[in-house]
């Protein structure tokens, strides 16, 4: 049994902040401002300065894709393409013979204001594979040894270019299906170790993975159910299947269908093929609807009836609309009462759309780390969208429409950070949209576990709750909002036990997930 004293901002109903909290046996027992008498011969941990809150959730992650990247080569910080290539380089002359994997690139982030091209990637590794993604995580640059490897039949598809080595839409999908293909076994398991301390470090109590990526036979999918059956961490993992193929899903006893990928319904604004309803400014492009309205719907009538939750991913006010309508028509179809569809992203709502999913109970994972992002400033947006940039992310008009928005990462596009994520949603680019600092709070706490169906677990500090909070360097509560990225996570408890390290040996992970019915 342990007693918390200080300050205790428990997520719940009424936002209360409490004194005290009371944890046994890995649950709470107590929450209040007046310790009960029963306790007050127990030793009390003060928290001081510091501030506990709920352990986090981050509700859209590719949690393969980040494991896998988050052991690759980084990009983001980069200022120039020159010192992008010098790194390259470098490392290029000790790789070993397989892909080297970088995440990152981005045109607006550079001073060169343009992408690295074949040509120079070729100079800088000319002996090995390389892949080189786009920090929108819909494109990448290949280097004439990984071209020269690619199949025949890839370089038929929607958005190959051979000359520039940039790849995008269909083509981009298919060679990220042959390079995690590549990857052994051994490689994904050690880096999801790694992921999932990454997560733990950040006070993750619950995240939920978005998966199918091209791995052999689903591998990645089925190694997430297994070491997130079989981990001893604590932290909970909630996979949705990036698949429309309902059978795939119900073999392996998953309640949840959709995400990105194979579910997204277009592309983004960092290629231009996030679908608008009106043309891109000075252009007659409006983007790439990837299904017709025909197939969207009947996939939501499917997967509705079988009782799955369903995910898409939709960026443009086109994609918005298309998903909110096909979710609508599922419902009328089949109707239920406590479904928890959702629409990722959702950056250019519409109002029609809202009113869908305000009326349908359709929920929103949004990525609060989109705004202010350098990868993809304001500028840049404005100059694609013009006056449509002002409605991108209306965080405060969603929310008070009461639709149930909760926060996410999209990583490896960001890296999960709920700090981060708090003080984005509190700083809005555009003050209007901004939410308060509680309300940012129950993004990535309690309406995460909503999100899952995972509220009567965590997600406040509430008793019978589980014990999982996380202990914040100060009070967000009393911090100026500006100064809100200056907070740090001190510690996780979960279950009431500091969690750090996630190491064990894989073979004893897997095979307890393979026998247990833990929920993921």
């Amino acid at each position: 049994m342990k007693i918390y004293h200080g300050i205790i901002i428990t997520c719940d109903k009424e936002d209360r902040v409490c004194s005290y909290l009371v944890e046994d046996q890995g649950r709470i027992v107590f929450t209040g401002d007046r310790l009960p008498e029963m306790y007050t011969h127990l030793s009390v941990t003060e928290l001081l300065d510091k501030a506990m809150v709920p352990a986090f959730a981050d509700t859209h992650t590719h949690f393969s894709s980040f494991a896998l990247f988050h052991s690759g080569i980084h990009l983001s910080a980069f200022r120039s393409n020159r010192e992008i290539l010098e790194h390259l380089a470098r490392i290029h002359e000790d790789a070993p013979d397989e892909i080297l994997i970088g995440f990152g690139l981005s045109p607006h982030s550079v001073e060169e204001g343009r992408l690295i091209s074949r040509e120079e990637l070729d100079l800088a590794v000319p002996r090995y594979p390389a892949f080189l993604v786009n920090y929108d995580g819909h494109s990448c640059v290949l280097n004439s040894v990984l071209l020269n490897r690619l199949p025949d039949s890839l370089k038929e598809l929607r958005g190959f270019n051979a000359d520039s080595g940039l790849m995008g839409q269909e083509a981009f999908f298919r060679i990220v299906d042959y390079v995690t293909g590549s990857v052994s076994p051994v490689r994904i398991i050690h880096n999801m170790y790694h992921a999932y301390e990454y997560m733990a470090d950040h006070g993750f109590g619950l995240f939920h993975s978005v998966s199918g990526v091209g791995y052999p036979r689903d591998l990645d999918v089925d190694l997430e159910r297994w070491i997130g059956r079989g981990i001893r961490s604590g932290i909970q993992s909630r996979i949705f299947f990036q698949t429309m193929d309902i059978r795939k899903v119900r073999r392996r006893g998953l309640p949840r269908i959709g995400g990105c990928f194979a579910t997204a319904l277009d592309g983004c604004f960092g290629s231009r093929d996030a679908a608008l309803i009106d043309p891109y400014e000075n252009s007659e492009n409006r983007g790439i609807l990837f299904y017709s309205d025909e197939e969207v719907r009947d996939f939501c009538l499917r997967a509705n009836r079988k009782g799955l939750q369903i995910q898409m991913h939709a960026i443009g006010d086109a994609a918005f609309d298309q998903a909110a309508l096909a979710l609508e028509e599922a419902l009328k179809d089949y109707p239920r009462e406590d479904h928890r569809h959702g629409i990722i992203h959702a950056s250019l709502p519409t109002e029609r759309g809202m009113d869908i999913c305000a009326a349908r109970g359709i929920q929103i994972p949004v990525q609060p780390a989109f705004l202010n992002w350098p990868q993809e400033p304001g500028s840049y947006l404005r100059e694609i969208l013009g006056a449509r940039e002002e409605r991108l992310n209306p965080l405060r008009t969603l929310w008070d429409r009461g639709i149930l928005l909760s926060g996410g990462s999209d990583a490896p596009v960001t890296y999960p950070d709920p700090v981060l994520g708090i003080h984005n949603a509190c700083n809005h680019p555009y003050p209007s949209q901004s939410l308060s600092v509680r309300e940012a709070l129950k993004l990535f706490t309690i309406n995460g576990y909503k999100a899952s169906f995972d509220e009567q677990m965590g997600g406040s500090l509430e008793p019978g709750k589980r014990a999982d909070m996380t202990i914040l360097s100060a009070n967000p509560l009393a911090i100026p909002r500006e100064k809100l990225k200056t907070l740090s996570v001190e510690s996780l408890l979960l279950k009431g036990k500091e969690t750090h390290s996630v190491r064990e040996l894989p073979f004893l992970t897997i095979s307890r997930g393979l026998f247990s019915r833990k929920k993921v």
